[in-house]
């Protein structure tokens, strides 16, 4: 009788014990995986929901807080009026850290696996938020070059949880619900968003008194200090969240597909999935892995496990640059990155792009900028809150309770398609339509984006590619969107405002036809939608197999199984006994 670990089987069942006695490492393995795969629903899917929402709460909080507080910053430093393209050079700072981030920790994910990284990209978010909030201005350093520095710093923190989040989730998931969890982290950027808007309004209202001013000429020191604090406060908060996740993070065990596929170590994965399953943190020391080898003393065994070897050395090649570049230059491999990455292209511009519209939206709903300054920055952060609480989060969890009866593949194209229409209706009839029209469209083609390819986007390029690729190419996926948002805020942003000033007028005359472009995009993203896969309810070995031509070397072992069912069921006995 083999021993057994200690832990599990009260809250969370110990697998750990139940491979045990297993001696074959790819029975191990292929026992391991269907745990993970047909586990129901239980507390360690919700804490990984947590742990990687966690993430995605702060990234959001982090992008979309700096919006509010570029108006408190105008205040501090530029008397009201910030030039625009400091403002644009704020705000575009993170993207650009962001594709840095998931473009080199993709790929590190991959090189050196998923727990060697995962929670650098918190500490880095968490270092580079505290450092933004003592910037300042001096004779010697420039406040904005300063900020942009952090900020791109933040953005590669940022741009690191896309892929990781992603892939570790996926891998930790059951098939069943597989897609509607890792919606359920990524539905945690509505939270972030709402976050922000909250923290605003509760730091304006705490500094009503010196903000209580009319006009921004009147904005004495002590209105000036309540600003240069407040955007300190607001920015400052975002640290919190990741403190609190980050030890979670730092003690989770090594992906147990990474550790079988990657590393070829079939017993350390085992035990990594036994003890993340039955609620322990942290890899298994060298004492459980040693327990579950099992003694493989007489010379049978010893050919066994020859045997085992020569399967476990036919199964995936090693990841390289080589390999990678023959598997994806082959069409019906590289549609589908093809697939993943153009689709969150297209989808960002978009996305980002209304993100900057954000101003005039609120002017239609009665949330005008006011001479006073506290009227003004309350009704941004209230402004705010409403949209996104209208729009955003539902569309979000509409996703994470749809897309796995409805599909990945069908929520994107069916997205994509209604988001074409509701631009196109709001580019060619923004007049005829009026303001309170534009907003009614802006909403539901916020929520569209997210019940549609904003979310799907993130989902499946964590399904559909091998494990040594599947967080490098998640990366490309995720990087690709942020240029696409890249472009929206500082090309296609600056259009909305042609021809105003032969007009005599300060902004949004030519946004009407901002709005069409983004609809081209749309119509674009359908298209590069029909190359990606449907994943719903497959195993990621399933999809390996069908999209990558991998065979999963464990399929003997449940081949044999139906062959031969009464050795099989003899040595479940043997087992269980």
């Amino acid at each position: 009788m083999a021993n057994k670990t200690a832990g599990g089987n009260a809250a969370f069942h110990n697998f750990m014990n139940d491979f045990a006695d297993v001696d074959d490492p790819l029975e191990r393995k292929r026992l391991a995986l269907e745990a993970i795969d047909n586990a129901p629903f239980g507390w360690y899917h919700v804490r990984t929901i947590m742990v990687g929402g966690v993430g995605f709460m702060t990234d959001a909080y982090d992008i979309f807080s700096v919006n509010l507080g570029v108006s408190y910053m105008s205040y501090a430093f530029w008397g009201g009026s910030i030039p625009s393209s400091t403002e644009t050079l704020i705000k575009v700072s993170t993207s650009v850290g962001t594709v840095i981030g998931q473009l080199g920790f993709g790929y590190l994910a991959d090189a050196v696996g998923r727990k060697s990284v995962y929670g650098v990209e918190l500490m880095i978010m968490i270092s580079a938020t505290i450092l933004q909030c003592t910037a300042a201005h001096s004779s010697a350093i420039s406040f904005p070059a300063i900020l942009t520095f952090y900020r791109i710093i933040m953005g590669i923190g940022i741009g690191a949880d896309y892929p990781l989040s992603s892939i570790i989730t996926s891998e930790f998931a059951s098939t069943k619900w597989r897609g509607a969890i890792m919606g359920a982290v990524f539905a945690n950027q509505g939270w972030g968003q709402f976050l922000a808007g909250v923290v605003a309004m509760i730091c304006v209202a705490a500094y009503k008194n010196p903000l209580n001013v009319e006009g921004a000429e009147n904005c004495g020191p002590e209105c000036i200090k309540a600003c240069d604090q407040i955007w300190r406060i607001i920015i400052g908060i975002g640290a919190v969240p990741g403190m609190i996740a980050l030890y979670f993070r730092l003690t989770i065990p090594e992906s147990p597909r990474f550790t079988m596929d990657v590393e070829g170590d079939l017993d350390k994965a085992t035990a990594d999935a036994a003890k993340f399953a039955s609620g322990e943190h942290g890899n298994a020391t060298e004492n459980e892995i040693t327990v579950l080898k099992g003694h493989e003393t007489n010379e049978i065994e010893k050919e066994d496990n020859l045997s085992t070897q020569n399967e476990i050395n036919n199964g995936p090649p090693k990841a390289s640059a080589k390999d990678f570049i023959n598997h994806f230059k082959q069409w019906k491999h590289g549609k589908i990155l093809l697939g993943t990455a153009g689709s969150w292209f297209m989808l960002d511009v978009a996305y980002y792009g209304l993100g900057l519209n954000t101003a005039s939206i609120l002017s239609s709903i009665g949330f005008a900028s006011s001479t006073n300054v506290y009227k003004s920055l309350y009704n941004q952060a209230s402004g705010n809150l409403i949209l996104v609480c209208a729009g955003t989060i539902p569309g979000y969890w509409f996703t994470v309770a749809s897309v796995d009866t409805i599909g990945r593949k069908p929520i994107q194209v069916g997205g994509f398609i209604l988001l074409t229409i509701l631009f196109c209706i709001i580019g060619f009839g923004y007049d005829k339509i009026g303001s309170k029209g534009r907003l009614a469209l802006y909403i539901i083609a916020q929520f569209f984006q997210n019940f549609g390819p904003n979310t799907t986007t993130f989902i499946v390029p964590g399904e559909c590619y091998p494990t040594r690729y599947r967080s490098t190419a998640h990366g490309m996926s995720a990087a690709s969107g942020k240029v696409g948002a890249i472009i929206a805020q500082t090309c296609i942003g600056t259009l909305k405002d042609r021809g105003c000033a032969a007009k005599g007028l300060k902004s949004g005359c030519w946004l009407n036809h901002v709005m069409e472009i983004f609809a081209l995009f749309m119509l674009l993203g359908i298209f590069t939608s029909l190359c990606i896969p449907e994943t719903k309810r497959k195993t990621l070995e399933q999809l390996a197999e069908e999209l990558h031509g991998e065979v999963d070397v464990t399929k003997r072992r449940t081949i044999q199984n139906i062959q031969d069912p009464e050795s099989s069921i003899e040595m479940e006995e043997n087992r269980l006994s």
